[in-house]
């Protein structure tokens, strides 16, 4: 969950996942699981998401193995959450049963190997692997990556607590049908503090920029009125700054909306005609300022009928999707002020942010 450039690091490893065509995924949580669970729920992006919780910790081999009575496939492909190395995941799993392999392993040549280790191969069989305190010089590291066949996995008589790598991995390479498959796509592991500092700078170009921005209205454009809504255009206040930054921001995003609950029209406060009225002012005053709004998206029902369309759910932001193909989530940011924005984000893979100023324009 550590952020990097405004998103938990995990985010960049689910979007690899969804780029890649997967559709569910198990995540092995232990400590602070729960703060986990709270941002991603069951999905992300379409992902299902699993938790398979350890109880005590089972160390990364006790982990895979219970993670992996969660899957049904015959292949699993296991990530480190600390570790992005992008490479095309779909890659390594047709090498893996190609070969027929027990354990497939990316890996990634370094110019030192010392703080990972070394992976030694012969004709793609790994035959060893180094300790670091054995490793110095250019060479092959694990970067991270498994495939594995899960009949063997479960096969193996190991204790429920166990490290993948030195109880399973290194007795058994050289004799267990175990292959590596050399990648030189980005690499990066967040372990150490240089290399999170590191990443932070580094995503910032090697990540699509974001294209597209979703805003809510009370309280981001306008004054909040606390107990009330803005029933007409006599109500309205913008927020300092707010105008200002508008021809910035249409500059900077090639799509710009408004996504709002306005269940003051459900509530019989205002009616349908009113809030146009208050938007059609609005949208007047941004385009004087040198600004634009490309749509305006509300939810109007009360918070009781349960809407698809109301935040947080998503429906605002998807039918933006259908009326704009071009818009992509991950290439997104949503700015609110409220749980159920931040929320409405994490569930379509927004990036997030708590004000105008905050985009640091």
């Amino acid at each position: 969950m550590a952020s990097v450039y405004g998103r938990p690091f995990l985010c960049y490893l689910l979007d690899r996942l969804v780029d890649a065509g997967v559709s569910r995924v198990v995540l092995a949580t232990g400590y602070k699981h729960e703060c986990i669970e709270t941002y991603f729920g069951t999905q992300y992006r379409g992902i299902e998401i699993v938790y398979s919780n350890e109880d005590q910790p089972l160390f990364t081999g006790g982990a895979i193995r219970q993670a992996a009575q969660y899957i049904s496939s015959d292949e699993l492909v296991v990530l480190n959450g600390d570790t992005l190395f992008d490479i095309d995941l779909r890659n390594l799993y047709v090498f893996h049963v190609e070969r027929q392999a027990n354990l497939s392993i990316a890996l990634r040549h370094v110019t030192d190997t010392s703080r990972y280790g070394a992976v030694s191969c012969a004709n793609d069989r790994i035959v060893a692997f180094h300790e670091k305190t054995e490793s110095q010089g250019a060479g092959d590291i694990n970067g991270g990556i498994y495939a594995i066949h899960r009949a063997w996995l479960m096969s193996q008589d190991l204790p429920t607590k166990f490290s993948f790598e030195k109880e399973l991995m290194q007795p058994m390479a050289g004799q267990a049908g175990f292959y590596g498959l050399r990648f030189t796509d980005y690499f990066i592991d967040i372990g150490v503090p240089e290399d999170y500092y590191r990443a932070q700078e580094e995503f910032k170009s090697l990540f699509p920029q974001d294209r597209f921005l979703f805003l809510d209205r009370d309280g981001i454009l306008n004054k909040h009125l606390p107990g009330d809504y803005v029933r007409n255009w006599n109500m309205w206040e913008w927020l300092p700054g707010v105008l200002d930054a508008m021809p910035k921001l249409a500059q900077r995003y090639q799509r710009i909306f408004i996504v709002s609950n306005q269940q003051g029209v459900g509530k019989g406060l205002m009616t349908e005609a009113d809030l146009e009225d208050v938007h059609r002012h609005m949208l007047a005053d941004i385009a004087a300022a040198g600004g634009r709004i490309d749509k305006v998206y509300v939810c109007t029902e009360l918070e009781s009928a349960h809407s698809p369309n109301r935040k947080p759910e998503i429906g605002m932001a998807l039918q933006a999707k259908i009326d704009f193909p071009e818009v992509d989530f991950h290439r997104s940011v949503m700015v609110g002020d409220s749980a159920s924005d931040e929320l409405f984000a994490q569930r379509s893979g927004m990036r997030f942010f708590k004000s105008i100023p905050a985009l640091s324009l």
